[in-house]
């Protein structure tokens, strides 16, 4: 028998590991094994141009883009559970809502990129303690989107003042005309027009002072104060009065809305400088006006596209700290904002970088000149009250002092929160990319609904699922955020093995002005099939398809569920998707049904092999 020299022993071990990282999904550096960085995002829309571009600035740095939920709680059974991601963003944010999360995130507030950011904005994301735990990423711009050429063709003139924007509203219903209309079927449209019609008194020295107070967790106060608020409910009152707001708009949703809007049918509307660039583009000519103060001042209502942070258990490897401070810094790097932006429709927080606006928001410099940005109060609470508080104002129940103990009333009840499990597991699965194998956690979730849907073979983007399968109890709320939240539906159809590959190629090569994967992360996941794949220079090559160990035969027949979104399902070429019928419900109600049913989840599978650059 040959003996074996502690060289080689030392050699083979070394292989060894090596084997193993390549298996679990790591890297090595420097002899340690290290795990992609992690960032969840708040939603789709950040997925296709921004994290590419992210990733592009970054070739050295492996990243793991995952579309999250836009909600805290969300992060907070991930906290909970140990499943924390590196890196953080939301766009419903509050330091309210934060901060049960305080200790696990990285206190920011010596970084550069916390020393860029104007300090008016920053005041906003500071704790009592001095911690700076979030940033925010460039402003949106909401306020009233005025259709230009209907006041010029009815002989109308602009608003400049609240008492121009209601004769305008008047003078248009005289012709038949909307003056003024808003989708009140949305949470997020009732609180921004609450707030933004008195931004002058929330911007006050008692609004701020009420708003720290609101926000800081260690003060008792958690409702409205008698100073500022009753006046709030008094102009929201007012304002519903003045535009003619009717019962049956509490109904009114975006399709019908905009139809309505671009047909002429209503002169001024509640949204923001990006529609304003996107109704331009199709020959419209409209421009964004302020919102109108009492006090003759006008501000604009902003909200950050989103917020981020980092957690605190970075800290404890510096190599992975650097890794993801870096891709901080791109995240809110100047490309990383335009890659963001629809236009030039984003004012930027950061003193680094001067804001560059569309020629159809110029009207809006002498708000951003004298600092009249308001961010608006997004807490969680926030958009669920609103929403029932000024539905109820319109529809008659509630007048201004009313609606303003209502929304009291509702602050300060005791918060129960969801505590009832409907799902158990007893083991976990990780979300990590395998370049043997794909993500365990994905084709869990993929094998399982390839059996809810009875389909032989499933295919999904990466962004389906919200990563790991945690070994916890789920609540309804925590299985319906297994899925990702933005409208993700089922389409079937019955394809020839030429047919399924054409397609399955779509997801993996990507399309003409569409989503291509842009790094091993985001490559689909499939289950009933595997699928052999090659690293290119320009991207991904779907090399082999096989099902059941064998190639598959483009004569064959396959029943296919793929699972996208309407708009990137839209981007694939009709005569490849014309047959695929949409399923009646979307995969996050499926799956929520499913689960409550008492359904089970199935093993996963390794469902892809990736062959990297030589």
């Amino acid at each position: 028998m040959n003996r074996i020299t502690r060289t080689q022993l030392c050699r083979l071990l070394l292989a060894l590991s090596l084997v193993l990282t390549a298996l679990s999904g790591c890297e090595v550096k420097n002899g340690k094994k290290t795990k992609p960085i992690t960032v969840y995002l708040w939603s789709t829309e950040l997925y296709s141009s921004y994290a590419q571009y992210v990733q592009s600035q970054l070739p050295d740095v492996e990243i793991q883009f995952v579309v999250g939920n836009n909600d805290l709680d969300f992060y907070q059974f991930l906290s909970e559970n140990g499943a924390l991601p590196d890196i953080i963003t939301s766009r419903r944010f509050s330091l309210y809502d934060s901060a049960g999360l305080k200790d696990q995130l990285m206190d920011l507030s010596t970084t550069e990129e916390a020393g860029a950011i104007y300090e008016t904005y920053l005041a906003s994301f500071m704790d009592s303690g001095g911690r700076i735990n979030w940033l925010p990423v460039c402003g949106m711009v909401d306020g009233i989107v005025a259709n230009r050429a209907l006041f010029e063709q009815h002989g109308i003139a602009l608003p400049t003042d609240y008492e121009s924007f209601v004769s305008a509203c008047r003078a248009f219903e005289a012709v038949g005309i909307r003056g003024y209309a808003a989708d009140f079927v949305y949470d997020y449209t009732c609180m921004e027009l609450l707030q933004g019609w008195s931004i002058p008194e929330l911007t006050s020295l008692e609004g701020q002072t009420w708003r720290r107070r609101y926000e800081d967790p260690q003060d008792e106060m958690t409702g409205l104060d008698k100073e500022i608020w009753p006046d709030v409910f008094r102009r929201m009152e007012q304002f519903l009065k003045d535009v003619n707001v009717r019962p049956e708009d509490t109904e009114l949703d975006y399709g019908p809305f905009q139809t309505m809007f671009m047909s002429g049918q209503m002169a001024m509307i509640r949204n923001t400088g990006a529609a304003v660039i996107g109704y331009n583009s199709t020959g419209m000519d409209t421009v964004l006006l302020p919102y109108f103060g009492e006090n003759g001042e006008s501000w604009l209502l902003t909200y950050p596209s989103f917020q981020v942070a980092l957690n605190r258990d970075l800290e404890q490897d510096e190599h992975r700290k650097e890794q993801a401070m870096r891709v901080l810094k791109v995240m809110l790097s100047e490309g990383g904002q335009n890659a963001l932006a629809v236009g030039d429709d984003v004012i930027p927080y950061s003193q680094t970088m001067a804001p560059t606006l569309d020629p159809a928001l110029d009207n809006l410099k002498p708000c951003i000149q004298q600092n009249h940005l308001f961010i608006r109060l997004a807490s969680n609470e926030f958009f669920s009250v609103s929403k029932d508080v000024v539905t109820r104002m319109i529809l008659g129940e509630y007048n201004a002092q009313q609606a303003y103990e209502a929304f009291d009333a509702q602050l300060r009840e005791e918060k129960t929160a969801e505590t009832e499990s409907i799902l158990t597991l007893s083991q976990g699965y990780s979300n990590t990319f395998r370049s043997k194998g794909g993500s365990q956690a994905a084709s869990v979730m993929a094998n399982t609904l390839r059996g809810f849907y009875g389909t032989e073979v499933l295919i999904a983007p990466a962004y389906s699922f919200t990563g790991s399968v945690l070994k916890a109890d789920y609540t309804e709320k925590m299985v319906g955020s297994m899925v990702m939240p933005n409208a993700l539906m089922p389409y079937g159809c019955e394809l020839t093995g030429a047919q399924l590959k054409q397609v399955l190629r779509l997801y993996v090569e990507g399309t003409e002005n569409g989503f291509a994967p842009f790094n091993s992360g985001s490559l689909p996941v499939v289950s009933g099939i595997t699928m052999d794949v090659a690293k290119t220079d320009d991207g991904f090559l779907l090399t082999r398809v096989c099902a059941d160990g064998r190639e598959i035969e483009d004569t064959g027949t396959f029943r296919v569920i793929c699972l996208n979104t309407h708009v990137h399902m839209a981007q694939f070429p009709k005569d490849m998707t014309q047959n695929f019928k949409m399923g009646d419900t979307g995969v996050r109600q499926a799956w929520i049904g499913y689960i409550k049913s008492g359904g089970t989840l199935a093993l996963p599978e390794n469902y892809i092999t990736l062959k990297e650059r030589d």
